[in-house]
């Protein structure tokens, strides 16, 4: 893992995370979105939990502090996510939900050229965002806002998490913190599994999808980048949610999608060549 690219790793976890999403959409009619959301969450625990068996014995209050955090956006973001694309097309959704990740590049941007490209991301998500012409619920996506925030915060937390608990023990312990918070809104829906088993399969591959493979992935990169640019580069989720709709959901491109989808794509191509050629200069010999 340490020899891939960290923006390969991001790339990845990208193309898995929207994926899960719009499996998870498909299986709202009989589980609904708090249920898919819990058993997406509780299956991942349990099986990140299996896999990695973390020694939470030996840890300090400050990991199980940031492991607690992390578990509590995670609930937060999915839950309400989910909640946002019952009545709002995922490409849509993604692309006001990024506003999160925006928020926190621009926040804690250092360096000019950060600036300009998350200005440019930014541009791509309001054309893609006013492009809906009004036919999304104003409800949905004031959800799909709240869950950019929580968003924001998962970027910070999972940073924290990545610095001070090794490997992916503490993912298993944040994910089981956000199945028990969203329990007490999913656990009847999720019960629908007990009366059609084949439920299961579904939950499972979106908690593969966007739990698991996702998350894992992404905790790594957060190791070797910092938060700003890795919230720039997540300005590829909305053309890949877009993707995924068109994909799986059947939800079709134009254009002005797509020149939305240019943009932020420029932007996340920008900042990672922007970052490897600082990385560069630092280690070129004086």
């Amino acid at each position: 893992m340490k020899r891939v690219p960290a923006p390969l790793l991001v790339l990845a976890a990208i193309a898995s995370v929207q994926l899960g999403s719009a499996v998870a959409r498909t299986l709202f009619d009989d589980l609904g979105a708090s249920g898919v959301t819990f058993l997406r969450l509780a299956v991942a625990a349990v099986l990140l939990g299996v896999l990695t068996r973390p020694d939470v014995r030996s840890w300090s209050l400050a990991q199980w502090r940031a492991a607690a955090l992390l578990g509590i956006a995670m609930g937060s973001m999915n839950l309400v996510f989910y909640l946002a694309i019952q009545t709002v097309p995922l490409g849509t959704a993604v692309t006001v939900e990024f506003l999160g990740p925006l928020l926190l590049a621009l926040v804690q941007t250092r360096r000019l050229p950060d600036l300009v490209w998350a200005l440019l991301a930014g541009a791509g998500v309001v054309l893609l965002g006013l492009h809906s012409g009004g036919s999304a619920p104003l409800g949905g996506l004031v959800l799909a806002l709240v869950a950019g925030l929580c968003w924001a915060g998962y970027i910070v937390f999972s940073a924290r998490v990545g610095a001070l608990i090794p490997g992916t023990g503490g993912l298993a312990v944040s994910l089981a913190v956000g199945a028990l918070l969203v329990a007490p809104f999913g656990l009847g829906g999720a019960s629908a599994v007990l009366g059609h088993p084949h439920l299961l399969l579904g939950g499972t591959a979106v908690a593969l999808l966007s739990s698991v493979i996702s998350y894992g992935l992404e905790l790594n990169a957060l190791r070797r980048v910092p938060t700003r640019v890795f919230g720039i580069l997540m300005s590829l989720e909305p053309a890949a949610a877009a993707l995924a709709g068109l994909l799986v959901l059947g939800q079709r491109l134009g254009r002005v999608e797509v020149v939305a989808l240019v943009l932020v794509t420029l932007a996340s191509v920008g900042v990672t060549l922007g970052r490897r050629a600082a990385v560069e200069r630092e280690v070129v010999p004086v």
